[in-house]
């Protein structure tokens, strides 16, 4: 498996910026799969959720089509089991603040390039806050439009400054 994973895309983030696009104009169609991986991603506040949207032609696609499904671990609470139907986006969670909490993700995408399939993500999460509390999240998420898609767009849905980070796009190779 060695050499599986080739690095299509990286965005590192070292200022605040309102969101981070991977893929587009650096998409490369000749994979199956893709994996995106998010490390040390941390927001400007407490507020808001972390989130995704396709894009497609280059730029972030904000219609009502986002379904989505998702087991939610917590240490200071019980888990949930959450759901989205007809949203404008998948909502991933809410990550702290400040180098005391953030987020870490693994993405998975597939039908990326299918003009004639609904495209599918597969999440995971690992976060902690700045209130101490830790986060774990799995789940998957379709986007119900039958046309290629070409990357990724995040943001926070309460208008925050993504503050740091590291996005990485890789084909998986056959």
């Amino acid at each position: 498996m060695a050499g599986s994973l080739i690095k299509i895309d990286e965005e590192i983030v070292t200022s605040a910026v309102a969101s981070v696009t991977l893929g587009g104009s650096d998409w490369d169609s000749s994979y199956d799969v893709y994996m995106v991986r998010l490390n040390n991603v941390v927001q400007s506040t407490n507020t808001g959720t972390f989130d995704i949207r396709v894009t497609k032609s280059g730029t972030n696609d904000s219609t009502s089509n986002y379904d989505s499904a998702s087991k939610l671990l917590r240490s200071d609470t019980t888990f949930s089991n959450r759901t989205q139907t007809n949203e404008n986006r998948w909502d991933i969670e809410l990550i702290g603040t400040t180098s005391t909490s953030n987020g870490n993700f693994i993405f998975y995408l597939f039908n990326f390039n299918s003009s004639t399939e609904y495209s599918f993500i597969t999440m995971e999460e690992t976060t902690f806050n700045s209130n101490g509390d830790f986060f774990g999240n799995q789940g998957g998420g379709v986007h119900t439009v039958a046309s290629a898609s070409d990357g990724l767009y995040f943001f926070n849905d309460a208008s925050n400054q993504i503050e740091s980070g590291t996005f990485t796009l890789y084909g998986l190779k056959k």
